[in-house]
């Protein structure tokens, strides 16, 4: 007999999938402990669990399954080729359609690109160095590093008025800084404005906001250098040219591309509607969560926040572990946002405005 974590081991289902497919009715264990509760699996279910595991990664619906693995343990060499070949022809008919539905939406992408022009602009900041400092820890964690999406691998700067907003965002999490300028003066028509034009407006538009809206997206190893210069709270000025971006402190400075591709709109994947707030135990919660080795860890919402399994009463939400350790690092008072299984976590400090982190759920059943 296995035990379930043995199980989830050598069949690569994974415990919580287990669960679910006990709960489901698909693959029940051979015997449960009335005691402890614990299941246990025959030596012949192991076949069944990578059989199911092969299934569900082809992406065929539970009701099948349920046919397969009957089929093929009562011997039936007839319905299991019939329900794989039902399931394929599916797949590629899915596939054709989605196919034709992409060359529309590209088509449709051209058609956008050709007509819109760009403007280059450009904004000069004068921004507390402590300020940009811990903003750009703050989101640094949650840039992406797949090759195949360039634009997520640096941090978005969001110049507007006397306000600079920090984004990172890798799909799977989002993270926001905001920090306030000094002093600041910015143009979106082409040209940088002169020290005596920033000298100017910088009364108006570091009070109420006023003046355009920059943004650029600063690829990490500028970023990373630009930090290592904000080391002793010093001022620091930020100047954007087109597609020059430049920070200068303490007569040291550095400077780089920008780029070239647009960030996606951040502002739009935030607009979430209100959920229920709690309070989280942050270091009771590192200490969970160090020692989850698995990909997926379950998150139990009642009156507090604990790890927990698909058993635990409450609310369930899967998370990667990994991904809200890096998200708790932002303090050690933070607030979880709930809105429902399949909506991000907001997880939020309650002393900061406009800083937050965004975590997608994971599916359970996965």
């Amino acid at each position: 007999m296995r035990s379930i974590g043995e199980m989830g081991r050598d069949s690569g289902l994974g415990v919580s999938a287990l669960r679910f497919y006990d709960r489901a009715g698909v693959l029940v264990p051979a015997w449960v402990d009335p005691a402890t509760g614990y299941r246990w699996y025959a030596p012949e279910q192991l076949g069944e669990a990578r059989l199911l595991a092969r299934l569900r990664r082809s992406g065929m619906p539970l009701a099948d399954i349920r046919l397969v693995l009957a089929g093929w343990a009562g011997g039936d060499t007839g319905l299991v080729p019939r329900l794989l070949d039902g399931h394929l022809r599916r797949l590629e008919s899915g596939l054709a359609e989605a196919r034709e539905e992409l060359s529309a939406v590209r088509a449709l992408l051209g058609h956008k690109e050709t007509s819109m022009t760009t403007a280059t602009a450009a904004a000069r900041l004068t921004l507390p160095g402590t300020g940009l400092a811990a903003a750009l820890d703050a989101v640094r964690y949650a840039a992406g590093t797949d090759p195949e999406l360039p634009v997520l691998g640096g941090i978005h700067f969001d110049i507007e008025g006397d306000a600079l907003h920090l984004v990172a965002t890798d799909r799977y999490r989002m993270a926001v800084a905001r920090t306030s300028a000094t002093t600041a003066a910015t143009t979106t028509d082409g040209a940088c404005a002169t020290a005596s034009d920033s000298a100017s407006r910088a009364s108006d538009t570091a009070g109420h906001g006023g003046g355009g809206r920059v943004q650029v997206t600063v690829p990490l190893p500028l970023a990373d250098a630009m930090r290592a210069l904000l080391t002793d709270g010093a001022p620091a000025r930020l100047t954007v040219d087109g597609g020059r971006v430049e920070l200068e402190t303490q007569g040291r400075q550095v400077a780089g591309q920008s780029l070239g591709e647009d960030f996606p709109d951040y502002r739009r994947l935030t607009l979430l509607p209100e959920g229920r707030r709690l309070a989280l135990d942050v270091p009771a919660l590192r200490r969970a969560l160090g020692g989850q080795e698995a990909e997926v860890c379950v998150l139990v919402l009642t009156d507090t926040v604990t790890v927990g399994d698909e058993d635990s009463a409450g609310d369930r939400v899967g998370v990667n572990p990994a991904f809200l350790l890096d998200a708790l690092a932002a303090g050690e008072e933070l607030l979880l946002e709930y809105i429902g299984p399949k909506a991000p976590l907001v997880l939020l400090r309650p002393d900061v405005e406009d800083a937050f982190s965004l975590l997608m759920p994971v599916t359970l059943e996965a």
